[in-house]
């Protein structure tokens, strides 16, 4: 399961970030594209099971946001939305220039006062 190894890169990360106040986060917010192979749930499960061991965040809370797939088209030079897994622009022409939905990263964190 490498979403435990994931979870522990976001706490080393953040400890590199802020090492004063590493250990007064309160809330920590990641955005996972939907391409990126991260599923929400075993992520929070595994950030559970992290703060459960690391007793200093035990009130530290995880949120997850979902980004959807964006790709490019070259014909028509827009960007569109991929649904039910169809790299498909609104113009017919298909595309595999991804915008946005292979991104993992930390886009918030929130400290306690």
């Amino acid at each position: 399961m490498h979403e435990i190894a994931i979870v522990k890169d976001i706490f080393k990360t953040l400890e590199q970030a802020y090492p004063e106040t590493y250990e007064n986060i309160a809330k920590i917010t990641i955005e996972a594209g939907l391409l990126c192979n991260v599923q929400p749930i075993l992520i929070q499960n595994a950030f559970e099971a992290f703060v459960l061991e690391e007793t200093r965040f035990r009130e530290t809370e995880l949120e997850i946001e979902l980004l959807p797939i964006i790709a490019y088209c070259k014909q028509c030079t827009s960007q569109f939305e991929v649904r039910f897994h169809k790299f498909v622009c609104v113009c017919g022409q298909p595309s595999d220039q991804i915008v946005q939905g292979e991104e993992l990263r930390i886009s918030q964190v929130i400290f306690k006062d």
